[in-house]
């Protein structure tokens, strides 16, 4: 034996090399943890910055970076064993710090999600990489449920009271159902199907930031009227990275680098494809020209759609799914939302509910329906099914819909109940005074310094643009944030 199969064979028997470890598991589960950590910080950070007005750039960037920080920290000291830990309630972990070294360098596993199911399939699934591993990929999901809610409300939420309220609703209402789903409470061991988050982070932050943006309150009537992107360019480079970073949100949800990791990044990406194109041809259709944000919207609701079924149906099902999650959020946003008075009275800043919680839905609804067997039989526990493939799939289908109901009303209890608690102490909402300014009034600090030393464009004296051009000439447009609508005025 050469000098290199020595050192190869030492390293292969170190303490730091157990024998149950798989190198190509834990390599890809911290991959797709990075990947996924990438959506929030930058992706998020830099969409949020870019696509509301530019007197709110640094606040909604700020809002996002505190809420990936806040959650860390929170998530290691109680919550991911809340979600992820011995059962205190059906619905609900034990809370206990997640920083031990004991804990952290064991063989990774979810205690609630072994009893109760004991077949030898189910006991081969037990992921090979450390506790470490588990607990920060399970943080970047908790830490994008969060930054998505805050689209809801970007534009007049006290940032104090944001800051109260991430982490009551990280303890409150996420944990609740990441264990239900996940970490095995009652839904999951009922069987219901969310695979990488559909119910879990997208229809609980779509609810729940409705919920929020109707107790926050509205923006200002300046803002709601007109409230452009001030850069759309660097909104596509944020929304890139949330695409790309989403082969990690799905592709890391089997816990093991297999070829159902691979089946999900590939529907993933196709069903963000078809929902897209479907959006941008409804926009050309019915607006007579293609949105950019319009187009964002589209892939955004195409990841959200596939997200529940991502390993479990086949390709050809990915682009129906994405031929639905094109449309159906789309009715919803611009016929819809304009029909319902309620919907128009509360400000939901960038369309999350339509975004998320209608595509979530749909997403966990459609894997009841197109759910395979034979991939289902890959990482499920049990047989299962979607009710095309005949079956025991129709019960599965009223599963889906029954956990659906679930979410969406513990998120419309616990984020009332967390807000008006917070209320008592701290205003939800900026006065007027500070939503007219922005975050020069909020943060001290402005996102754009145009000229010198931080002083302001002022059209009389920088520039050929006059303000007789500007205001009889050149036509006024801007772009509907909420519904990606280009209008002219």
């Amino acid at each position: 034996m050469d000098a290199n199969q020595i050192a190869y064979t030492a390293n292969e028997r170190a303490p730091a090399v157990p024998q149950w470890l798989n190198k190509g598991d834990n390599a890809w589960q911290m991959t797709a943890s990075t990947l996924v950590g990438i959506q929030s910080m930058p992706g998020l950070v830099i969409l949020y910055a870019s696509i509301v007005k530019k007197k709110w750039a640094v606040n909604s960037a700020f809002m996002a970076l505190y809420a990936f920080a806040a959650v860390l920290i929170c998530w290691v000291l109680v919550c991911y064993r809340m979600a992820f830990g011995d059962e205190l309630l059906p619905f609900w972990g034990k809370g206990a710090p997640a920083l031990g070294q004991k804990y952290l360098v064991i063989r990774a596993r979810v205690p609630e999600s072994r009893h109760r199911v004991t077949t030898d399939r189910y006991e081969t699934t037990e992921p090979f990489f450390p506790m470490a591993s588990l607990v920060y990929f399970q943080f970047t999901f908790a830490a994008i449920t969060l930054i998505l809610l805050a689209g809801s409300v970007l534009g007049r939420m006290n940032i104090k009271a944001w800051m109260a309220f991430v982490p009551l609703w990280l303890i409150f209402s996420y944990t609740v159902g990441a264990f239900s789903l996940w970490g095995g409470g009652f839904l999951y061991h009922w069987g219901v199907i969310d695979y990488s988050g559909g119910y879990v982070i997208h229809l609980s932050s779509g609810i729940a930031g409705l919920t929020a943006a109707y107790w926050v309150g509205p923006r200002l009537k300046s803002d709601r009227e007109r409230f452009p992107p001030n850069n759309v360019l660097l909104m596509l480079s944020g929304a890139g990275l949330l695409w790309m970073g989403w082969s990690g949100f799905n592709g890391g949800a089997p816990y093991a680098a297999n070829i159902d990791s691979s089946i999900a990044v590939l529907n993933t990406n196709v069903c963000a494809a078809t929902s897209l194109l479907v959006w941008t041809s409804l926009d050309v259709v019915f607006f007579g020209k293609p949105s950019v944000i319009g187009a964002v919207q589209g892939m955004m609701t195409g990841l959200v759609c596939i997200t529940p079924g991502a390993g479990l149906v086949q390709p050809w099902a990915a682009i129906v799914m994405g031929m639905l999650s094109g449309s159906i959020p789309w009715v919803s946003m611009m016929i819809l939302h304009k029909k319902c008075s309620w919907l128009q009275q509360v400000d939901d800043t960038l369309g999350v509910f339509h975004t998320h919680a209608v595509a979530g839905l749909l997403g966990g609804l459609l894997t009841g329906l197109l759910a395979e067997p034979d991939l289902c039989r890959l990482i499920l526990p049990r047989e299962t099914r979607g009710a095309v493939y005949g079956g025991n799939g129709g019960v599965q289908f009223v599963k889906q819909i029954v956990a659906a109901l679930f979410v969406i009303a513990w998120n419309v209890a616990s984020t009332t109940i967390i807000l008006l608690v917070i209320r008592l102490f701290i205003p939800l909402r900026m006065p007027d005074n500070q939503l007219e300014i922005g975050d020069d009034a909020v943060h001290g600090e402005e996102a754009y310094a145009l000229w010198g030393d931080g002083e302001k464009y002022d059209p009389t004296k920088h520039g050929w643009h006059t303000s007789s051009y500007s205001e009889v000439t050149a036509p006024s447009r801007f772009v509907d944030g909420a519904r990606g609508v280009t209008i002219s005025l």
